[in-house]
């Protein structure tokens, strides 16, 4: 289905690239680009929140939508914007089909959110969330220590669920679309978290770390999680079309 949210987003998302609004400007308020694309406030809102997700623009309450000031738009230099190309959402089911992988669960538990954590999968500071913490093995191996924060409203999860694909239980049994992701891959120092859960064998070296925020494909976040990486055996590839 194409939804009319992601035509009004690829057409704000185009004007950024181009350099027709700079990194840091106000940009047209929602009534004026609902004008331009032919289409309703609410439209407008759902596309803005998708470009949100993305990191290319934010909103500051009172004031209005701004180009983020650390956005680089597409010229001569770099050819190309700063929104990252890994842009699938991080899955250790997904990623490592025809293999062996298995979770240990160290947490499934609810409560309500804090504010930065509604903030980013836009709810009500109310809803409450599962906190979701479970080791992922790639053929017995350790793949991964994830940290995850979700909206209890999205699906029913059960230890049976987060010990297999919860990936896979929202899309066939809560029939569920995911969209996409915004995504910040970086290193860190290990902690005692990382000794505790196998990702290292010492405090202070590294890991591999990969902060995500995904959504579904009705612009709405769903996922807020960190995972955590061995150094010694994780890499990221990704191909890359200009």
């Amino acid at each position: 289905m194409a939804y009319k949210y992601k035509e009004v987003a690829d057409g704000i998302r185009e004007d950024i690239k181009s350099g027709k609004y700079e990194p840091g400007e106000l940009m047209p308020d929602q009534n004026q680009i609902a004008k331009k694309f032919n289409t309703t406030r609410i439209t407008v809102h759902k596309a803005l929140q998708l470009l949100i997700v993305e990191g290319m623009v934010y909103s500051k309450r009172g004031s209005g939508t701004y180009v983020r000031k650390d956005y680089l738009p597409d010229d001569a230099t770099t050819n190309r914007g700063q929104v990252s190309p890994i842009d699938k959402p991080l899955g250790a089911t997904l990623t490592n089909q025809g293999k062996k992988v298995t979770s240990k669960v160290l947490e499934l538990s609810a409560r309500i959110p804090t504010q930065k954590e509604a903030d980013e999968l836009i709810i009500p500071p109310t809803q409450p969330v599962y906190v979701i913490r479970r080791v992922r093995y790639v053929n017995g191996e350790i793949f991964a220590y994830e940290h995850t924060i979700m909206p209890t409203s999205i699906a029913t999860l059960t230890k049976k669920v987060l010990e297999g694909s919860i990936y896979g239980h929202l899309l066939k049994v809560a029939n569920l679309s995911i969209e996409g992701s915004h995504r910040t891959v970086r290193a860190d120092a290990a902690n005692e978290e990382d000794l505790e859960t196998g990702v290292a064998e010492k405090i202070g070296e590294p890991v591999m770390v990969i902060d995500q925020l995904s959504y579904l494909d009705d612009g709405q976040p769903f996922e807020i999680s960190q995972s955590r990486f061995p150094y010694k055996t994780s890499s990221i590839t990704a191909d890359i079309t200009l």
